[in-house]
């Protein structure tokens, strides 16, 4: 397959994923369940919606400070209001490019703080170590916290028959996954090696860090603003506000894997949300409703913090630039 294809590939399916999760949804609605989502967004308490993106914004801070914590061991002391902006600028080109902002933080830092981009962007694939740690922890806590009730929802609604092809392939995959890396000599495996080469030297670079503590506490917050703006926002409608924690946090971490994995979550996001929030009993049109009014919140902060932040990248830098 060529590169310009896979790129292709990466950008439609998951776009087109959302559109037909969107257009599935909807089209499976009622015109009274359509008129009720339509009343969600009309009563939402925006308050509440302007909070979690005011948290969100701070963990975008947060972010920028750890992020300094990286470049000072390799002889570079940054301005935080370029970081702020590099990163701000990543999450505006991750909605159109999925992992395009990687890159976009590496040129900017090289171009306004004169951080060579093999330097830099090493820099933001350890932090993005790191980002997958904390959301596979979450993870764990997520299965953990509501095991029985996920347990008896995936054995009710799915054929016994092709849970035991999903162990069977879990038990196989664990077996020949190690074997194939071990034996194979393949691009695949070669890149999979570098992989977890990489995935090693970030991790230990971490720990050589001279602000370590510094850093993972930031970590910590990062991880913790996004939780904390996630659980204000479900208080946009009285139907979300009470929702338990445990809860709450299972539906956190499948919406983190939308953006994640896909176009900032386009579509995927909130029919994630409703999904997991059906399955502890509220009504698909609230979740959906709320999954939306999470997803353009984030979505419109993102976009306006990332057209700022472009317009002002020159004009804050113009001392340097004519340097």
């Amino acid at each position: 397959m060529s590169r310009s294809l896979s790129k292709f590939l990466q950008i439609t399916v998951p776009l087109g994923l959302g559109v037909f999760l969107i257009w599935y949804i909807y089209q499976s609605f009622t015109p009274q369940q359509l008129a009720e989502t339509q009343k969600y967004f009309t009563d939402a308490n925006y308050g509440f919606v302007l909070l979690s993106v005011a948290l969100s914004v701070l963990s975008h801070i947060s972010r920028s400070y750890r992020w300094s914590f990286m470049l000072e061991p390799l002889g570079y002391r940054t301005k935080i209001a370029n970081n702020f902006m590099a990163v701000s600028v990543a999450y505006l080109m991750n909605i159109f490019i999925p992992k395009s902002g990687e890159f976009s933080r590496g040129i900017i830092l090289d171009k306004y703080e004169g951080v060579p981009f093999q330097k830099g962007f090493g820099t933001i694939i350890s932090e993005r170590i790191v980002d997958l740690i904390f959301l596979l922890l979450f993870t764990a806590l997520a299965l953990t916290i509501k095991f029985d009730v996920l347990y008896d929802f995936v054995v009710g609604s799915i054929p016994s028959s092709l849970l035991y092809i999903v162990i069977f392939g879990i038990i196989f995959g664990a077996i020949s996954i190690p074997l194939y890396v071990k034996f194979s000599k393949s691009n695949i495996n070669r890149k999979l090696k570098n992989f977890v080469i990489g995935l090693k030297d970030g991790v230990f670079s971490i720990l050589k860090m001279r602000k370590k503590g510094a850093f993972l506490l930031h970590s910590f917050i990062i991880w913790g603003l996004y939780l904390l703006s996630f659980y204000t926002a479900m208080h946009a409608l009285p139907e979300t506000a009470h929702i338990q924690l445990d809860t709450i946090i299972i539906a956190f971490v499948v919406g983190s894997f939308t953006f994640a994995f896909t176009n900032s979550g386009f579509g995927t996001y909130p029919a994630a949300i409703a999904g997991v929030l059906a399955i502890f009993g509220v009504a698909t049109t609230v979740g959906v409703a709320v999954g939306w009014i999470v997803w353009i919140s984030n979505i419109s902060s993102i976009v306006f913090f990332g057209v700022i932040s472009l317009v002002m990248l020159p004009i804050y830098n113009r001392k340097r630039l004519k340097l």
